[in-house]
């Protein structure tokens, strides 16, 4: 996983899950905490604070006490590049 900081933009993180990359929020929807500080395991991130869980494919909670789904974002990977679209927050 790689936090991603870009000026004007909200907390991004993008997560490599086998080869695939897929970029979501890097603060919690429970509670105010970059997800980049957890845990990452397969296609999931624990939150630092609370322990609580996301899937990176989908933004899914998937784990008390988050509740509410991570902001995914599409991705385009060419050359060592990555893009995404990140629309007004």
């Amino acid at each position: 996983m790689l936090p991603l900081d870009i000026a004007g933009l909200p907390p991004v993180a993008a997560f490599d899950v086998g080869g695939e990359i897929y970029v979501t929020s890097n603060v919690c929807t429970h509670n105010v905490a970059l997800l980049s500080d957890g845990f990452f395991e397969g296609d999931t991130i624990e939150c630092p604070l609370h322990g609580g869980c996301f899937n990176v494919r989908t933004g899914e909670a998937t784990q008390f006490p988050c509740e509410v789904p991570l902001q995914t974002y599409p991705v385009i990977v060419e050359g060592g590049d990555l893009y995404t679209e990140i629309k007004d927050h």
